[in-house]
């Protein structure tokens, strides 16, 4: 049996991130992956629907190229295209990540992995093996969840895999959810011709988000011709030979393709978590604020390990549990400043408190706005929807919260994310001289408003 500093469970943003920080501190390193190095994010997730996003991003460049003083008459959508090159842009990402492992000098291990016990590792693979190690990290991820009622079947009720390579845009699809994966997949459908339904069983498309940017994305979906239903849940969904039927409390929806976009379910049966009475709750291993689970040599990260359920959590989460258990000391994870974002068109992106969330909490604050519209950039690139709204502790000056939507939203962000970090003040944002024409000057300009400063509104 090999034995190894630290077996890694899951290659995907958290463990290949965990296994490549192992190996720079001189470990002998193996990961264990079932499928395809780079896992969920970048084989069936953020990188191939990026990809999509951004044809469909230029096929709206070009339906409205006029605007520009280009005509363009005759064009050709080749849907064909438009999915390989998402499929060819994972598979160019997953040999990268092929690469780093031989760099590395990490062992790739090809088989699904079970901890028999706390230093011992099964590999069902091509043959069964196992590996020993006194680290262990399991970063299994998760998958799309549903409802019962709306089993997806691959072909007429799909997850978000399934869309990804369809042989062609539905003619009327019906996406049941409208978080991130939701409104993600509406713009890209409604750019491409579909008939677009969105249904959310909350008051709000984008639910998590401040108030105010859902209501913007509503107004700015409706005007795209998209159907938006909130508050709204869906009791079945029978199929005919013609058509799919959604059935509501008080109405049905017919279409051809119904999209599940309702959360996700945790990767934790059948890899040894009960027998080795690794704690859970509902299935999301529980862990402290360095990623350890109650067994000490053992790790969890990513989405196994419980929300937010981003690749950019999980591998922040990799490197504080591989640093800690080899004592590094690592800063404790803290999730109060994580940035999330959406890439539809415009993107959305946000950091901290909501505006509601903040005077939930007794904040005395200071909220500022300020219109995308209102930028020279903006105007010059065609792309005025949206803005930035930002909120700030009144007595202290504290950036509580900042909510964008628009162009470059999701670049944008990382300004505040750092800010806060920082503990910036209203004061140093409003005196830190921003580049013009950039949309970043919407930050400072809505730093003005918050203090009735303003200049451009």
């Amino acid at each position: 049996m090999k034995k190894f500093d630290l077996i890694v469970i899951g290659g995907g943003p958290g463990g290949y991130v965990a296994a490549i920080r192992a190996a720079q501190l001189g470990k002998k390193v193996a990961l264990v992956e079932s499928a395809h190095l780079g896992g969920i994010c970048l084989n069936w997730g953020c990188i191939p629907t990026k990809s999509l996003l951004k044809n469909a991003e230029v096929l709206e460049l070009i339906q409205n190229s006029s605007k520009y003083g280009i005509d363009i008459k005759d064009y050709n959508v080749n849907w064909n295209k438009v999915i390989k090159r998402s499929r060819d842009i994972a598979n160019r990402m997953g040999k990268g990540i092929q690469y780093l492992m031989k760099k590395n000098k990490i062992e790739v291990l090809n088989g699904f992995a079970k901890i028999i016990d706390k230093t011992t590792v099964e590999i069902k693979g091509e043959k069964l093996d196992k590996v020993s190690s006194n680290n262990i990290i399991i970063s299994t991820g998760a998958s799309a969840n549903y409802f019962s009622g709306m089993e997806p079947d691959g072909k007429n009720i799909i997850t978000y895999k399934d869309a990804l390579v369809l042989d062609n845009a539905p003619k009327h699809i019906v996406i049941i959810g409208a978080g991130a994966i939701g409104v993600e997949f509406a713009y890209f459908f409604n750019t491409f011709g579909s008939k677009v339904t969105i249904i959310e069983a909350q008051s709000n498309i984008l639910p998590n988000e401040d108030v105010d940017v859902s209501k913007e994305l509503e107004k700015i979906f409706k005007s795209k011709k998209m159907d938006i239903l909130t508050n709204t849940k869906v009791q079945n969904i029978s199929k005919s030979k013609s058509s799919i039927t959604v059935k509501l409390q008080d109405s049905n929806i017919k279409c051809d393709k119904v999209l599940v976009a309702v959360g996700v379910k945790p990767n934790s049966v059948g890899i040894g978590l009960n027998k080795n009475n690794i704690k859970t709750d509902k299935g999301w291993i529980k862990t402290n604020e360095f990623m350890q689970t109650n067994i000490d040599n053992i790790y969890a990260i990513g989405d196994v390990a419980g929300a937010p359920w981003l690749a950019h959590v999980a591998s922040a989460e990799a490197i504080t549990a591989v640093e800690s258990m080899f004592g590094k000391n690592p800063n404790p994870m803290k999730y109060d400043n994580i940035p999330g974002c959406t890439y539809c068109h415009p993107e959305v992106a946000s950091v901290g408190l909501t505006e509601q969330q903040a005077r939930d909490k007794g904040y005395k604050i200071k909220v500022g706005k300020f219109p995308i519209r209102a930028l020279g950039k903006a105007v010059a690139i065609g792309q005025t929807d949206g803005f930035v709204k930002i909120i700030y502790d009144d007595k202290y000056g504290e950036l509580l919260g900042c909510h964008i939507i628009g162009a470059n939203a999701t670049d944008l962000i990382s300004e505040i994310s750092l800010a806060r970090d920082l503990e910036t003040t209203y004061n140093e944002v409003l005196k830190s001289i921003h580049p013009h024409p950039t949309l970043s000057e919407a930050i400072m300009e809505a730093t003005a408003d918050a203090l009735g400063e303003a200049i451009h509104i």
